[in-house]
Formats: C-alpha cells, structure tokens, sequence
C-alpha cells in the first residue's frame, strides 16, 4: 500500500466497513478484460474465513465466468465525502474501502438450506434478523459464495 498510514490493521475496523457497506463489486476474470458487478451482498465468518454471500437470476454470465475461474477480485467502500482545501486550491475525497480477492463458487441449487441460509445473510445485512424469505423465490435464485483469501482496508477520514 503506497500511503501505509491510511491502511487499516485492525480486522474488526475491517470488518466495520464491510458491515456499513451496502454494495460489493467483484471482478471476474474474461477473456481480455476484466468483468465487474456490483452486488447486494452479506458476511459471516466459516471455520474461522470471512465468507461473502451474493444472490442473482439464475443464468448469465458471471457463472459461466466463475466456473470457468472461481480466482476473483472485491472491492466495497463508503464514507465519501469531497473535502476542500482552499487556502491550497485543490480538494480531496475522505473514504473507507476494503478490497481483496477470494474463490467463489455457485451454491448447489437442490440444496434448498444452504440457498436459504445464504439468503438470509444477505438479507441479515440489509434487514433485521429473520426477516422472512418467501420460499417461492428460492426455485428461481442462484446464490452464491465467495471465501476471502486476502483483503486490505484503507482508509482517509474527513477532516
């Protein structure tokens, strides 16, 4: 990291910013470029590894491109804020971002409690716990997981 005193050492504080983060864009890999989404997504930690949950249609793209490389890229940010500094002429944005890269794979789709259970880490972070699933959608919902390998936070705080 170029500007080491912006780096979040502190799981936890990392962890924050995932908690208060409300999209995360993941990076496939594609043939020449890169191939980004953004996601509605949740977190819980598995066997001790920091464990993203994502939701979607049940065909397109980005499945052919994980099964084809489960190796992807995150990112995730938030706190923004345009800072100015006019005694200097120029201004700054104030953030908090985490990003890393993980393996992620599709959930079974016959396994309706592992869906459900990612489901509801999903919905666990946009909602209160136990919000109730309408069973219904489940059949056409693809979930899907991505196992963190790395991530690093950083941040630069308003002034």
């Amino acid at each position: 990291m170029r500007k080491a005193n912006r780096e979040i050492k502190d799981r936890n504080e990392v962890l924050e910013v995932i908690k208060n983060s409300d999209v995360c864009r993941v990076a496939f890999f594609d043939k020449e470029y890169p191939y980004i989404l953004p996601f509605n997504f949740g977190f819980t930690e598995e066997d001790g590894q920091l464990v993203l949950y994502f939701h979607g249609a049940l065909e397109g793209r980005k499945y052919e491109l994980m099964q084809a490389n489960p190796n992807v890229g995150f990112e995730m940010d938030g706190k923004h804020e345009l800072m100015y500094d006019h005694e200097h002429g120029n201004c700054t944005m104030a953030y908090e971002s985490v990003v890393g890269t993980g393996k992620i794979e599709i959930i079974d789709d016959t396994d309706f409690d592992k869906k459900m259970k990612g489901l509801q880490i999903i919905l666990d972070h946009y909602r209160e716990p136990d919000f109730p699933i309408n069973e219904k959608v489940v059949g056409f919902t693809r979930v899907f997981k991505l196992t963190v390998t790395e991530m690093k936070g950083k941040r630069r705080p308003a002034l």
